[in-house]
């Protein structure tokens, strides 16, 4: 007999677009959401600069959900790691929606923590007098490693408590 295996990982370092939002399920977990921005540059064929910007919808649960809704805010730059998640509901008229979430497992603030709403780009400009060696750069290189060697990790499927309450979270959105 055979198993077959697969893999749901999502790597992302970019900018929050929108406060964090919490709630609480009615079985008591509490779920995040927040909206995360990545951008993308590449030179076109006559060499001028372009660039594509993607918009992400994150999902943090419980303990972790509740960390971001403390210390994170518009604007700020994060590490986040996690799997997508696609939701499917019927709206009161019976159209079929969707919306495919990262649903994370890691988070890691790139920006100071007392520099609520600003992305790093400035966050650099302000420090200019800092060495090179910057808590801030420090950080941004230690998760550019961890992008680079990215070990494969398969997962177990989350137990049914947890699928109860993601189920039980549908009613929040």
């Amino acid at each position: 007999m055979s198993t077959s295996r697969s893999l749901n990982k999502v790597m992302l370092v970019g900018n929050l677009t929108r406060d964090p939002v919490i709630k609480t399920t009615s079985s008591g977990a509490t779920v995040c959401t927040f909206g995360v921005a990545t951008n993308t540059t590449w030179k076109d064929a006559e060499s001028n600069l372009q660039e594509r910007t993607e918009f992400h919808n994150i999902v943090a649960w419980n303990k972790l959900g509740e960390i971001c809704a403390q210390i994170l805010s518009t604007g700020m730059l994060v590490y986040l790691e996690g799997e997508l998640r696609t939701r499917v509901w019927d709206d009161d008229s019976g159209n079929r929606h969707y919306k495919t979430e990262v649903k994370i497992d890691d988070m890691k603030l790139l920006d100071k923590k007392d520099k609520e709403g600003v992305g790093l780009e400035e966050a650099r400009s302000n420090d200019s007098a800092d060495e090179p060696g910057s808590k801030e750069k420090e950080e941004v290189k230690k998760v550019e490693k961890k992008v680079e060697k990215a070990e494969v990790e398969l997962k177990p499927e989350p137990a049914a408590d947890e699928k109860e309450i993601e189920q039980d979270a549908d009613d929040l959105f």
